[in-house]
Formats: structure tokens, sequence, C-alpha cells
């Protein structure tokens, strides 16, 4: 009796220690035990490093500013953060017909906030907006996005065989012929049609220019025709003059030389002409290179821009030829069409 009120005692005051065997983290019990076979725990507390209790997670997430290329369905999908919405949006691309111009479109349209953006090879060269998505993506290369640089890195794709390639190939001219074919006669009157405006524009852009030219070209031709005429004037006088001398005041004995002496200098006149402008002295050429003179410098005084006329009239010459091209595409189809209705 005395020995069992001996461990009720004993246990109502211990203390159970449990140590972990990989942790410095200890549990204690405490226990009160008022009868043999009732064990009744009052609480049970955590104490010392709880850091071994903690768990880490590992993951594969994309940082939200990551430009990342994906393969779905056989296409390429481009995703990236819009800088204006901080929102993950997907491009999808048709490698053989997008290009990196079309792509940057597709990309300033969604999201009005993109003022610049371009794309660079990895050594730092810019890709030409004609370059086809197909090329591009072969490699890594870097977007800019308002002169922020994102890297992108593409995945490799498996290399096609010989065999698959030429089929590629094949398939590829024929889808291109059969477009042609079916869609010729609507791409070359949409053609005409914007070479039509495209023309207009040009010469909506020349008219003022036109009538600024013609008032310069005006003054510079009667300020050419003076200077002829002031030339005519003076060889007149040097030839009287000579008259006056030679039969008036001295005799021809002493006028000889000085004529003769009058001739090689008029010749040594002609030659540094030809010399510094490279060009025969004939009326003709001096003519036209007096106007020309004449021209260009009423042109800056007048604020007249000659490289932007001279552009325009040949984007304008070139726009003409391209629409008579046209024209006579579609004159040659609409008589096939004519003769096969007759047949």
């Amino acid at each position: 009796m005395v020995l069992r009120k001996f461990f009720r005692s004993a246990l109502a005051l211990l203390h159970t220690v449990i140590q972990g065997p990989q942790s410095d983290c200890f549990i204690i019990v405490n226990m009160w035990l008022p009868k043999p076979k009732d064990y009744k725990v009052l609480c049970v507390k955590l104490c010392g490093n709880l850091k071994f209790y903690q768990s880490h997670f590992y993951g594969t997430v994309v940082p939200p500013d990551e430009v990342t290329v994906n393969y779905r369905h056989g296409l390429p999908l481009i995703t990236l953060t819009l800088p204006s919405r901080k929102e993950r949006c997907q491009f999808v691309v048709k490698p053989m017909l997008s290009t990196v111009g079309s792509f940057l479109q597709d990309l300033q349209n969604e999201d009005k906030g993109v003022k610049t953006a371009a794309i660079f090879t990895a050594d730092g060269s810019e890709i030409p907006a004609s370059t086809l998505m197909e090329i591009l993506l072969m490699n890594d290369f870097k977007l800019v996005i308002n002169k922020v640089p994102y890297d992108v890195q593409c995945p490799k794709k498996e290399k096609l065989s010989m065999e698959h390639a030429t089929q590629m190939e094949n398939v590829k001219s024929l889808v291109h012929r059969l477009f042609t074919a079916l869609h010729l006669e609507e791409f070359q009157k949409k053609r005409e049609h914007l070479l039509l405006e495209k023309i207009d524009h040009l010469k909506g852009q020349l008219r003022p220019l036109e009538q600024i030219k013609a008032g310069i070209e005006a003054r510079s031709e009667a300020k050419t025709s003076r200077l002829l005429w002031a030339g005519l004037a003076l060889l007149s006088v040097q030839g009287g003059a000579l008259a006056w001398l030679t039969w008036w005041v001295y005799s021809w004995d002493i006028m000889e030389p000085v004529t003769y002496f009058i001739t090689v200098a008029n010749s040594m006149v002609f030659f540094a002409y030809f010399i510094i402008t490279r060009q025969d002295y004939t009326y003709s050429a001096v003519k036209s290179r007096q106007f020309l003179h004449f021209f260009h410098k009423k042109s800056k005084k007048q604020h007249f821009d000659v490289v932007q006329y001279n552009k325009l009239k040949e984007d304008l010459a070139k726009a003409t030829e391209s629409l008579k091209q046209v024209r006579h595409s579609l004159y040659l189809r609409m008589q096939g069409k004519e003769l096969n209705g007759k047949n």
C-alpha cells in the first residue's frame, strides 16, 4: 500500500522528455495519474529550435517579366508581360506568314503603352522588319520594349530530314501558286487602288513645291539670259576696241601681237574652265551650269528642299510605272476572260 502511494506521487510530478533523433526540439508532457491505468495528457507544448520543422518547396515558376517561347499544336506561342496592364499575354505566330514587323505591330496594337519595340540578335544587331518569324525563331534573340531589353531563348526544333524538307518546300510552292491563281485579280485590283491613292498623295505633296520651283526657274532663266547677253556685249566691245586701235590709233603691225596674246589668254581661260568643271566649254553646257548655279542659290534663299522634291518625283515615277504594269496585267486578264467566254 505504501509502495503504491509512492508510485502515484512520483508519477504525479513526472516530466517525460522525449527528444527527436535529428532535431533540437523537445516535447514536454505533463501527466497526472489519479488511478493506475487512467492516463490523461494535460498539456503538450513545443520548444527548442523549430527550423527543422519548416518545409521548403522548390518549383520552376516563370518570372512575371520573362518572355518565353513555346510550341502548341505545332505553332510557336510567345508569352510576355504587357507594360501597361502588367498582364501576361500570348501571341500565336505563323512562322511562314508572319514577319518581325507584323509581330511588333500586333504587340503595339494589343498594348497602346508600347511606344517603341524592336528585335535584336544576341550580339546586338537589329533584325529587319521583313524577316520571317520562322528564321527569327531558329536562334535566341533580344526583344526591346520601351527601351527595356528581354532575353528570349527559343527551344530547339528537331531538324527535318532532307526528304521531308524537300516535301515541305514543294507544299509551300504549291500553296503559293494556288493562292496566286485564286486571288491574283483581287490582289491586282487592291494594288491598283493603293497605287492610285499613293499617286494622289504624292501629287498633293508636289503641288506647292511645283509652284515654288516654277517661280525659281523663271527668275534663274531670266538671270542666265541676261548673263549670256552681257557676254555677247563684252565680246562686241572687245572686237570694236581692237578694230578702233588697229585702223584709227595704231597700225596692224602693232596690234597683231596684242590680238595674238588675247587669243592665247582666251584659250587659257577655256582650258581652266575644263580643269575646274570637267566639262567641255560649249555654250549649252555653260548655260546649263549657270542656270543650276542660280537655281540652287535662290532655292536656299526661299527654303526650297531640292532633295525632298527629287525624292517625291522619283516615288511618283515609280508608282506611275507600277500602275501601268498592274493595269496591263488586268487588261490581259480581261482579254483572256473574253476569249474564253467566246469559245
